[in-house]
């Protein structure tokens, strides 16, 4: 797995004008670039599947989405490797679990990890990877399951001093440290239905909490625990 290349960002990237990409109005004011282009993802997304369905051989894969804001990327993650099955030279059985993990307040990890429901499978499908806590969390309580072999993929690990040196099995693409959104990665539940694209974005500052403009226009505030 170490000689794989992984999709890498240089920190000083400044991604892509959004005004190239179809992006919903009432995010506009609120989004600063578009960092990762959507076809970008499912081409990488694509070449992971195939990397996963040979290491894997012909054992029985239980997949596992950490929600909420893994699930597009695992959705499509398994539509990739289902395609696999179905027109390769050799196939397995693939099942399906969900986990909920809560981990983030606003746009800063949270003092506590908790989780939300106990069905724990094998192949983990999770979003992105900044320190690395909630997934070694995540894996202790995996291996109490005892599977045969547990295997991590992300779409996004960031590049953080604050990570311990954590890395998952299957990587899509390193990034700065910084705030991204879309493609089910949200704000206080806020930029999960940006499908095109990932996004960085601008927030104004509220009484000391980061709060994007579409919070502002509506008049409303959230402080819900992002599932990162």
């Amino acid at each position: 797995l170490g000689s794989r290349s992984v999709g890498h960002s240089p920190d000083e990237e400044s991604g892509y004008n959004k005004n190239l990409f179809c992006i919903p109005k009432h995010y506009e004011e609120d989004l600063e670039r578009v960092f990762i282009p959507h076809g970008l993802i499912l081409d990488r997304t694509e070449r992971l599947a195939r990397d996963i369905m040979q290491d894997m051989g012909s054992h029985h894969i239980v997949a596992l989405c950490v929600l909420k804001g893994g699930y597009k990327f695992f959705a499509d993650l398994l539509d990739r490797i289902k395609a696999l099955n179905q027109n390769g030279d050799k196939s397995v059985p693939v099942t399906v679990d969900f986990v909920r993990i809560k981990s983030y307040c606003n746009d800063s990890p949270a003092e506590k990890i908790s989780f939300v429901g106990e069905e724990l499978s094998t192949l983990n499908g999770k979003d992105i990877i900044e320190t690395g806590r909630t997934m070694k969390a995540l894996l202790s309580k995996i291996k109490d399951k005892k599977p045969r072999m547990v295997k991590v993929v992300s779409l996004l690990v960031k590049r953080t001093c604050q990570s311990p040196g954590y890395r998952p099995d299957y990587t899509g693409f390193e990034i700065p440290d910084k705030f991204v959104v879309g493609y089910a990665l949200d704000y206080n539940e806020y930029f999960r239905d940006l499908n095109v694209s990932t996004c960085t974005f601008f927030h104004c500052q509220v009484s000391g909490i980061y709060v994007p403009q579409v919070l502002s226009r509506n008049i409303c505030f959230y402080s819900e625990l992002l599932n990162n």
